[in-house]
């Protein structure tokens, strides 16, 4: 479970606007907030910078292991 859409909802942003400011697809946005999509280094970055967090704190699964 990834904690996207927890981070973009504090930032007040909504999916189209980080959409914009990452370059990621609005479907992109939402699939990964539905955990329907894997998300690749790039994005993570993107979402990350544009969300003030790290990678980590948006995909912790991705540090468990799982």
């Amino acid at each position: 479970m990834n904690r996207l859409r927890e981070y973009r909802i504090k930032a007040g942003l909504s999916q189209l606007q980080l959409s914009y400011r990452t370059q990621v697809a609005p479907t992109a946005i939402s699939s990964i907030e539905n955990n329907r999509l894997a998300v690749w280094p790039k994005a993570k970055r993107a979402l990350a910078r544009v969300l003030k967090c790290s990678q980590a704190e948006l995909f912790p699964e991705d540090e468990s292991g799982k």
